[in-house]
């Protein structure tokens, strides 16, 4: 049963109708489904499971391993039941009293000895046989959500133990703050283990304090971004731009003054560009790792909010907030089994990851979280607003690139989504989900991301194949030029591994710039060898009873799609090949798209035979979408007016190509000198 929102309001909130009262109904909504599978006060969080190939714990799986679970299930839950049990204290789910079952439930967690107890990290070490010095558990990760938790709650909750049991409490706690972790976000769970441990009276190793706390503010790129470990995605946004504002007001403000200024600094300056990662209705776009956290994304929203010195603009916040919650809650494939599915919206197993289990995806409580500010902050008596989208002109488009992460985003106020366009990626060569959620071309709020439909075709994606082999290579790593003159630059790797240089030569230099509706772009191939064929699909289409419509003109091919999303919305979507490309291909494809079983995939394809000859380099397409079946004119699907080559063969080999578009745009395509600023 999807979620129908109640207590709507739009004079207060004109876009999204939510108010307070309905985001509580929400939490509601949420924790009902979870508490419709728990039979008693006595049995543990763990959810009803239909996949059991990808995530944990597996048939064999180490006791420490199922333990996991039943902390993840409790921890992970009461992120949604924790602003409840403050808000409404005797909220009573199937039966149970929501409150009375997390008090019960966190001491059988941390004690040894109960049937739930779920091993502090000095058992853990005594049943892990891989001898690893530096192993850290699953478990590291829910510490953090129970002492948010219990902070949450602290009046009904923390203050009601006994001080036996919150010292039981805080000696399981202590035992994994002072212990291993991952180097990266993770470092962030235990400074808040520390921090809600110094908070309440217990000694802790403040240095170790100090060495976490210092590598995190090290992570730090700009723009309000951290690297997570290798990486750039959400995890800057669910957990260093709301950990550290937590981490701030227990302990930083107070003992750490300078790397608590620090966060507050680098989390106002996230908020600069922040909201416009987000589209007109507040989607959030279905991008890196962890997607099954969904709108956890909108967090860190709730996180500068916690500063000293906030500087997000309330109302343009809660109806991001707001909208992403209706994105996902109010779809009727959201739950399975009263629980948020494995997947971005229905189940979709091609994103999950291994650390994951059935109750990883209540990580979306995280978005929740800004319950806990009170009915009078500005968070909910502010009037909604679209913060940039209210000051488009009609059809203009605004690009914001940040140089520190590696990303541009696209706000196109001609159909309301934002695209994504990110760099500095690197995964391995066999890694194909990696390169799914991290190495698209394009990103977009309307058509989440599709996996491999073919061999020899993935959405928003090159494919190269050598040929005869029939092998085919995609690109593991891509890097970073940046925008000059309106244009981006990146290149993309294929088959990177540092063993063999030649792989350095396998390349694409990707050259692209938004029009209202979408993207153009202009990449050049630099391969090492030849013949070869490519191809280059274009988003996933979900496939619901789709119109297919073919068009040519001026020498360019354009294939049309129209057609509905599992919800019923219009959809529609022209796929335009010019210089460089031969046909663009169909394939009907199941059980890859994230919004329907059956899905559609356009895709370019292009042969060249000579070894060394001078054939075309450059590869023109566009990709534009909107939301309505209201027809694309043929200027928008044919755009461009002229291409100017420096070349006489007109092969763009070398010097700048110049594209001319119908409506009077201009961009120069240079690819000179693009090696002096490529990174990682």
């Amino acid at each position: 049963m999807k979620f129908v929102p109640e207590h709507l309001d739009y004079e207060l909130s004109p876009y999204t109708g939510l108010t307070r009262k309905s985001w509580i109904a929400a939490a509601e909504y949420l924790l009902s489904g979870i508490f419709d599978n728990i039979d008693s006060i006595e049995a543990p969080v763990v959810m009803p499971r239909y996949e059991t190939e990808i995530t944990y714990p597996s048939k064999d799986a180490p006791m420490w391993r199922i333990k996991a679970e039943y902390f993840e299930g409790l921890a992970r839950s009461f992120f949604i039941s924790a602003p409840l049990i403050h808000i409404e204290p005797e909220l009573v789910l199937n039966g149970i009293n929501i409150r009375d079952y997390y008090k019960k439930q966190v001491l059988y967690a941390v004690t040894p000895g109960e049937k739930n107890y779920v091993l502090n990290f000095s058992d853990m070490r005594k049943l892990d046989t891989s001898d690893n010095p530096n192993a850290c558990y699953q478990q590291t990760v829910e510490t953090a959500a129970l002492v948010i938790c219990l902070w949450l709650s602290k009046e009904e909750i923390w203050d009601t133990y006994t001080k036996e049991e919150k010292d039981r409490i805080a000696a399981f706690l202590s035992d994994f703050a002072h212990a291993n972790t991952v180097p990266q976000n993770w470092r962030l769970f235990n400074m808040l283990d520390l921090a809600f441990l110094h908070m309440n009276g217990y000694s802790i190793d403040e240095d170790i304090m100090r060495d976490h706390a210092q590598n995190i503010l090290a992570y730090y790129v700009g723009d309000g971004w951290y690297r997570d470990g290798q990486c750039f995605d959400y995890y800057s946004c669910w957990a260093f731009n709301m950990y550290t504002a937590i981490w701030n007001n227990w302990y930083g403000y107070e003992k750490e003054p300078y790397i608590a200024q620090k966060f507050e600094e680098n989390s106002n300056e996230l908020m600069k560009t922040y909201p416009d990662f987000f589209d007109r209705d507040g989607f959030t776009n279905m991008w890196g790792r962890s997607g099954i956290y969904r709108n956890a994304a909108t967090s860190a929203f709730d996180g500068n909010l916690l500063m000293k010195n906030s500087t997000v603009d309330p109302g343009l916040a809660r109806r991001i907030c707001s909208g992403s919650l209706l994105q996902f809650l109010t779809r009727d494939d959201f739950l399975w089994e009263g629980v948020p599915t494995l997947g971005f919206y229905g189940p979709f197993a091609p994103l999950l990851q291994g650390y994951s289990c059935a109750e990883s995806p209540m990580w979306l409580a995280k978005a929740l979280l800004c319950l806990h500010l009170p009915e009078d902050h500005p968070f909910w008596t502010a009037k909604e607003n679209l913060g940039t989208w209210e000051n488009l002109k009609e059809k203009e488009t605004k690009v914001t690139t940040l140089d520190g992460p590696g990303l541009c985003f696209a706000n196109h106020e001609a159909n309301g989504i934002t695209e994504l366009r990110t760099g500095k990626i690197m995964k391995d060569k066999k890694d194909e989900h990696g390169m799914w959620n991290y190495s698209k071309l394009v990103y977009s709020t309307k058509f989440p991301w599709e996996c491999k439909p073919a061999e020899d075709v993935e959405s928003q994606q090159y494919v190269l194949e050598f040929l005869p082999e029939k092998k085919y290579h995609k690109a593991n790593v891509t890097l970073w030029h940046g925008e000059k003159d309106d244009v981006l630059y990146r290149r993309q790797v294929f088959d990177y591994e540092m063993e063999t240089e030649d792989h350095w030569r396998t390349v694409m230099n990707l050259a692209d710039f938004a029009v209202p509706y979408g993207i153009f772009r202009a990449d050049k191939i630099r391969m090492y060898r030849r013949p070869l064929r490519l191809t280059l699909g274009t988003f996933g289409f979900p496939d619901n009873g789709t119109e297919i419509i073919r068009k040519e003109k001026d020498g360019f091919k354009a294939v049309i799609l129209k057609g509905r999303d599992h919800t019923g919305k219009e959809k529609q979507l022209a796929y335009t090949i010019m210089d460089g490309w031969s046909e663009i291909g169909l394939i009907n494809s199941e059980g890859t798209n994230p919004d329907s079983p059956g899905s559609v995939v356009l895709y370019a394809e292009t042969t060249r035979e000579k070894q060394y000859g001078y054939e075309p380099y450059f590869l023109f397409s566009q990709t534009i979408t909107k939301e309505s079946h209201e027809d694309f004119s043929e200027d928008e699907i044919f755009p461009v007016k002229e291409i100017i080559y420096t070349d006489p063969q007109k092969c763009g080999g070398y010097g700048p190509v110049t594209i001319i578009l119908k409506d009077g745009t201009r961009r120069v395509v240079d690819f000179d000198r693009i090696e002096s600023k490529l990174s990682l």
